[in-house]
């Protein structure tokens, strides 16, 4: 059956949507069938319209403003092209949120790795970058871009920065050879009782019990021993914090003296003066962050300014004001001193040292550990 050119328009408007064609590509062709019919559509003022601004969710807090002053604010500078913000403490909810709206409402979103690139996979809300586009990711870290494409071989994220969750504690309280002989079981010690704190997640909370208990993170064996660390630390916390913010609130007074940590939140307070230590034992729980472009973006606009802020200037100047490593490989850029001291800093661009969570075993296990952690979380 022979299209006519309305409806033919209105399927191209339909994959432009769904994020099955570029922007570039659906003006191109919109524009030539409409002028060749004379035709035009009721959206067509709109999607040929120059895009004026990007949307863009990330973690707020310290981590946000330095990515807003070194990238955001010069690229807006140099384009005109403003970049609209949100923030989340809870991926998982961004995700909700994003479900329940329209394709395009949320664009970029500044995403914890592979453990949640499978989450917007399997919810359909994948893109497909043009790499071509994005020149800059020739300085990325291949070891992390790696994961993601084992995932899928057309990206929809690009790696952007990385730390670990470690352990923070009040060097008044707890000295470094205590935290370092003590490591995971820190979070379990009776004598801080009130003073303990720890991130409200059921990752980090059973990645730490399967530390405490001598189990493979990615490969556990005894699931009972597991919450049963996770309800011994929930009775000796203080308060499970949710977001970098309050966990540095809980720590720059004294509220709690031990806890799991970001690292990049720990070497911020570190520069503010704070007396806190920062451990990585054995098997600490590693991440990356990807710059992640959701389905129905406009898709050049995105991949522009994620090109961006893989400027090495931009990148350097972001990792440094964040204190996260940049995935910049650091075999192909001169990264500073100050980046080469920050904690999880790997200098030799293998990632060999770090441990990263395997994302199909995460995955196959979520629905039900989260059920589980909700529960004790909840006192059961």
């Amino acid at each position: 059956m022979k299209l006519s050119t309305t409806k033919r328009l209105e399927r191209l408007h339909d994959r432009y949507v769904n994020g099955d064609l570029s922007r570039r590509t659906f003006l191109s062709l919109t524009a030539a069938a409409a002028a060749s019919a004379g035709l035009s559509m009721p959206w067509m003022s709109r999607a040929l319209a120059a895009v004026e601004q990007v949307r863009f969710d990330g973690w707020g807090g310290t981590v946000q403003d330095a990515i807003d002053k070194y990238a955001f604010q010069p690229y807006t500078a140099k384009t005109k092209i403003k970049v609209v913000q949100g923030t989340f403490g809870d991926e998982n909810e961004l995700i909700t949120k994003i479900k329940t709206a329209k394709p395009g409402d949320f664009q970029i979103v500044h995403s914890s790795g592979v453990n949640y690139y499978i989450k917007y996979i399997n919810a359909g809300m994948n893109s497909e970058i043009n790499e071509a586009n994005i020149p800059n990711m020739a300085n990325v870290l291949q070891p992390m871009i790696e994961p993601f494409r084992k995932l899928t071989p057309k990206l929809s994220a690009v790696p952007y920065d990385y730390g670990t969750t470690g352990i923070a504690y009040n060097t008044k309280v707890i000295s470094p050879e205590e935290a370092k002989e003590k490591g995971a079981a820190l979070l379990l010690d009776k004598k801080y009782a009130g003073k303990v704190g720890g991130y409200a997640d059921m990752t980090t909370r059973v990645w730490y019990a399967a530390l405490a208990t001598g189990q493979d993170p990615n490969n556990i064996k005894d699931m009972d021993t597991i919450w049963a660390k996770v309800r011994e630390t929930r009775d000796l916390a203080k308060k499970f914090w949710s977001s970098g913010a309050e966990l540095m609130d809980l720590l720059s007074k004294g509220e709690i003296v031990v806890t799991d940590a970001w690292s990049g939140r720990v070497a911020a307070l570190q520069d503010q003066g704070h007396p806190i230590g920062y451990l990585d034992p054995a098997g600490s729980y590693a991440w990356m962050e990807d710059m992640l472009i959701l389905k129905g973006s406009p898709m050049a606009e995105c991949e522009e300014l994620i090109n961006f802020m893989l400027d090495p200037a931009t990148s350097i100047a972001v990792a440094e004001g964040q204190s996260y490593p940049p995935s910049l490989d650091p075999t192909k850029v001169k990264l500073t001193e100050k980046i080469e001291k920050l904690p999880a800093f790997d200098k030799t661009g293998s990632m060999k040292a770090l441990t990263f969570a395997d994302p199909v075993y995460w995955a196959t296990n979520e629905d039900a550990w989260t059920k589980q952690w909700d529960r004790i979380a909840k006192g059961a």
